[in-house]
């Protein structure tokens, strides 16, 4: 990123967010303000400083009718998050995006696309993209169970479909023969997808693996990165400067970072978002071998894949977080052991304390209620149960300390 568009960045955080001179003032580079400064002598922006200055109640944005307001999973305070988008955040969102999508649909006569995406900003702005890049767009309501969603897929057809891999995994799981949905192209979003999974879905849509696009984004920062089949690595988006870290500080209820050597924290600075302050923006997420390419002559940043989460939150379909998880197990079994289990994008929560199977039921219905959008999908067949299962206690401690993560991955 250029020294003047830094510097640009840095007077524009200023001015709509004034608690941003402390965090300079506190990182001894207040200098900032009036000169250049290299980009890795500038504050993170953790989750703490955000918890502290941003992600409050009194936010002053909040007070303002011109932005739009979305809200995602909780804070150590409990407080839903709310991020919020002015006018030029989300034209800025819309241009990078429409242009993604253009780009990896190009040549290919494409006309109609369905939404199949639950909730959240990237549902909401879906078919407003695709019009843009002369698509008519259709969606359907998470609310409905799995069958009314087949049954529209077949009604129309539509030649890209854009999803979340839990929702498609679903639907493919239900449907009898998807090939009958003319699918030819795949957008995806929301959870990781790894390569085999994308052969897989792929195959079962009569389509081949270079014609399912994964993405990867943020509330707070939009889109972040896109899958490219010819260089085989997720690229950066336009508007974003990446940097990998090695060593952050964590999260109150987060795990230490253990990483490998071709591992790294991506840490994001935008220069087009107005009313987030993403500036070295910590996201949490690990990604492995993350270097500059050259994309159509010019240098990008990018990465060979998304590893893992390493903060307080995960992805189910909507973004879930620890927090909220803890507070519900502890509500109704004290202060309980709780293990977070990622498989293959289903979540399972392992709960100890020898509690019985009513009080594991009674979570589970918790958690679902907790965050509604997440338990209307489950209840609609779109996502995999949230199981709430005992924590043999006996058997993890013989396991490898990775077991012993709040969140691990198997």
């Amino acid at each position: 990123m250029e020294a003047s568009e830094l510097r640009r960045i840095i007077r524009q955080t200023l001015r709509e967010f004034p608690w941003y001179e402390s965090a300079l003032r506190e990182q001894g580079c207040l200098r900032a303000r009036d000169e250049d400064v290299p980009l890795a002598e500038l504050p993170l922006m953790t989750s703490e400083r955000l918890e502290k200055h941003y992600y409050t109640p009194n936010q002053p944005l909040g007070r303002r009718p011109d932005l739009r307001c979305y809200r995602t999973s909780g804070t150590s305070s409990g407080l839903r998050k709310a991020i919020y988008y002015s006018e030029n955040d989300e034209r800025a969102y819309a241009e990078i995006k429409s242009r993604m999508f253009a780009w990896f649909l190009a040549g290919t006569g494409v006309r109609s696309a369905l939404s199949d995406m639950g909730t959240g900003h990237a549902a909401d702005t879906a078919a407003g993209i695709f019009a843009r890049i002369g698509l008519q767009a259709e969606s359907i309501s998470f609310r409905l169970p799995v069958e009314k969603h087949l049954e529209r897929l077949e009604k129309l057809r539509p030649n890209v479909l854009y999803t979340m891999p839990s929702i498609l995994d679903n639907l493919l799981r239900a449907a009898d023969d998807p090939l009958r949905f003319r699918i030819r192209k795949v957008i995806l979003v929301g959870e990781a997808a790894a390569p085999a999974w994308i052969a897989g879905a792929a195959e079962r849509l009569g389509i081949r693996e270079t014609d399912v696009m994964d993405t990867y984004g943020s509330i707070e920062i939009g889109t972040i990165a896109s899958y490219s089949h010819e260089h085989g690595r997720y690229v950066i988006a336009e508007g974003l400067g990446a940097e990998g870290l090695r060593t952050i500080p964590m999260p109150a209820r987060g795990e230490p970072a253990s990483l490998a050597d071709d591992e790294s924290i991506l840490t994001l600075t935008s220069s087009v978002r107005e009313t987030f302050p993403a500036v070295r923006y910590v996201t949490y997420d690990v990604v492995r071998d993350l270097r500059p390419i050259r994309v159509d002559g010019a240098l990008r940043q990018s990465f060979q894949a998304l590893v893992r989460r390493i903060g307080p939150e995960l992805k189910h379909g909507e973004k879930i977080s620890v927090y909220d998880i803890e507070d519900v197990v502890y509500r109704h079994a004290g202060q309980a052991i709780v293990r977070i289990e990622v498989a293959g994008g289903k979540l399972r929560v392992h709960v100890g304390g020898g509690i019985g199977a009513e009080k594991l039921a009674a979570i589970g219905a918790d958690l679902r209620e907790r965050i509604p959008e997440i338990g209307r999908m489950v209840e609609g067949g779109l996502l995999e149960e949230l199981q709430v299962l005992a924590l043999d206690e006996d058997s993890l401690a013989e396991e490898s300390s990775i077991k012993h993560k709040k969140i691990y991955y198997s």
